[in-house]
């Protein structure tokens, strides 16, 4: 999943992006609410984390305005102990939960757990198709032969043709969503993340394979002596 996190101290901006990758999300640092205003318009994240005292332009007014616009992307809010009427706004005006400064990781990681689970109705943490299943806690992938742990990005590839059986999936929605907005990755790096993936869908006797749509991108489907 793609996370936005807008939030203008630099140092905690590092360690906050660096626990989030580290925990399979993808994420775009933002340092002041003019940007994250531009970014969140791009309709790229599965959810925002957003600091509410920001330079240029406020968290509440980044907030304000995108929900008068009719934006429903999930938004966390970092707040201060002292800020206990922005907390109250922040809620009042559309925010999805809030967090106080100083917080706990692991407190931070379950909140956007279930910010991002709010998004779709309800997102369960294992996804399953045909005969495998994908932990979002664990991030192992599990079938008949066995189990395999998979890095940040294969998890994100993954994850996204697991929640859309039978779909194609666009090369270019891949970079979007798991490279991010301003990536400079080619496009032969899906190609190689894909290959990779395959040989551990094989590995654990996987009924469903990724499928090339030629010139489109990837989905994926039932193996053909599996239908």
């Amino acid at each position: 999943m793609r996370l936005l996190l807008a939030e203008d101290e630099h140092d905690l901006s590092d360690a906050l992006c660096a626990i989030l990758k580290h925990n399979h999300y993808s994420v775009d640092p933002v340092y002041d609410g003019a940007e994250a205003l531009e970014y969140i318009r791009s309709g790229q994240y599965d959810g925002v984390i957003l600091d509410l005292m920001m330079p240029k332009l406020d968290g509440l007014s980044v907030l304000r305005t995108i929900r008068e616009e009719r934006n429903p992307v999930p938004i966390l809010i970092l707040t201060a102990k002292s800020q206990v009427e922005d907390r109250i706004s922040g809620l009042d005006q559309g925010a999805d939960d809030y967090l106080v400064k100083p917080f706990a990781m692991g407190e931070l990681l379950a909140r956007v757990r279930a910010m991002t689970r709010r998004r779709a109705g309800f997102a369960p943490n294992l996804l399953r198709c045909g005969n495998i299943s994908l932990s979002r806690e664990t991030f192992i992938l599990a079938g008949p032969k066995g189990e395999q742990r998979l890095g940040s990005k294969e998890f994100q590839i993954l994850e996204l043709l697991m929640e859309n059986p039978e779909r194609v999936i666009s090369t270019e929605q891949f970079l979007s969503k798991v490279w991010g907005y301003d990536a400079d990755a080619e496009i032969s790096v899906v190609w190689v993340y894909i290959s990779g993936l395959r040989k551990k869908l094989a590995g654990v006797g996987s009924s469903v394979e990724i499928k090339a749509n030629r010139g489109v991108g990837y989905l994926l489907a039932q193996t053909e002596d599996r239908k």
